[in-house]
């Protein structure tokens, strides 16, 4: 945007996603789908899990500054990469395993269409893993399905 400028041509920023609304916005997400169940570990430590297996976890970080939320995902270790350049709020896992989690962060850029994606992608690479018998959903149709649906 131009030095006080009022326009009404230029892009209006991005909506910031702070953390209730993340925290919201992902377990939202992550319950809307087949089989998933909440776990609380402790006081400001949550997770989703399908069949027994993890497929996003929230936390509160804590710095010198200030705490914010966070939340992990399972991505696979070529889009991590990838996501970690074009997006500002994403990060290697956070106290997970960085070749296969990635965190979301407070920021403009965590959209809360980004974090829809985010969460099922990361719930169907982990039913993908799962015995076929044991797959509440075929992950080679899920999203075709759902886009479908009104």
């Amino acid at each position: 945007m131009c030095d006080g400028c009022q326009h009404s041509t230029h892009e209006k920023p991005k909506a910031l996603l702070i953390d209730d609304v993340l925290r919201t916005a992902t377990l939202d997400a992550a319950l809307a789908l087949p089989a998933a169940e909440l776990y609380t570990f402790a006081t400001d430590w949550e997770g989703v899990r399908v069949k027994g297996k993890w497929f996003l976890n929230t936390a509160v970080r804590k710095t010198t500054v200030r705490e914010y939320r966070i939340v992990n995902v399972k991505a696979e270790p070529l889009d991590i990469l990838v996501l970690c350049q074009e997006y500002e709020s994403i990060t290697p896992g956070y106290r997970m395993n960085k070749r296969h989690w990635i965190s979301i962060q407070p920021g403009t850029d965590a959209t809360e269409d980004l974090i829809q994606e985010l969460v099922t992608d990361s719930y169907l690479l982990v039913v993908s893993s799962l015995p076929r018998a044991e797959r509440p959903v075929d992950p080679a149709t899920f999203e075709q399905q759902a886009q479908q649906k009104p």
